[in-house]
């Protein structure tokens, strides 16, 4: 797995007004907390951290006055509509302590193609050492007939990872195509004309 390191600097001013100012500048306020430690709140250069944060699960080796902690980030805020940063939590981890994550699945294989596949979870929750979280697990959907899905308990595990999630979670579902086909609705004969409007026509 992705462990990336990054300078990070400590906070002296709060408030909206100050976190304006530190994205204004490039930077990203962020807390770090975790194992009764006291919360420090630093703030992270945007372009580095933005450039980690693709990465799914990446740990983060953050460098303050001089001492590295290692990190894990746990909630991303992002503005609504440019999708910048605005605020990121970083839990403090140890090298071989477990941690329970959000791992993304990824498909292969091929499956029914009378079918139409739904991803209904893009991840599964698991139980893993914080230095050797997969960047992703593979579901294979090969011969996956339409109108099935798989579950989270199909998704294959590398040792010494622990299925968190429902073994039972619905992870995709290939939905059958619709095979009914729209009544036609044919026009009505046109009525016979009405002797009356035949002696009429003649007159």
């Amino acid at each position: 797995m992705a462990e990336i390191s990054i300078n990070g600097v400590r906070r002296t001013e709060f408030g909206k007004g100050a976190s304006r100012r530190n994205r204004r500048d490039g930077l990203v306020p962020a807390v770090i907390y975790g194992h009764g430690e006291t919360p420090a709140h630093v703030t992270l250069p945007a372009r580095e951290l933005g450039v980690a944060l693709k990465t799914s699960n990446v740990l983060l080796d953050i460098v303050i006055d001089g001492t590295t902690v290692l990190t894990l980030p746990k909630a991303v805020v992002r503005n609504a509509l440019k999708g910048n940063l605005e605020h990121v939590d970083l839990v403090l981890v140890r090298r071989g302590e477990r941690v329970v994550v959000a791992v993304p699945v990824h498909t292969s294989g091929e499956h029914d193609r009378d079918g139409i596949l739904e991803h209904v979870h893009h991840s599964i929750e698991v139980e893993t050492e914080a230095t050797s979280i997969p960047s992703f697990f593979e579901l294979d959907l090969t011969g996956m007939a339409a109108g099935t899905s798989l579950y989270a308990e199909a998704v294959a595990l590398p040792a010494g990872v622990t299925l968190i999630s429902d073994p039972k979670m619905v992870v995709v579902h290939l939905s059958e195509r619709s095979t009914a086909v729209e009544p036609v609705v044919e026009a009505a004969p046109a009525a016979a004309a009405t002797p009356a409007a035949e002696e009429k026509k003649e007159s």
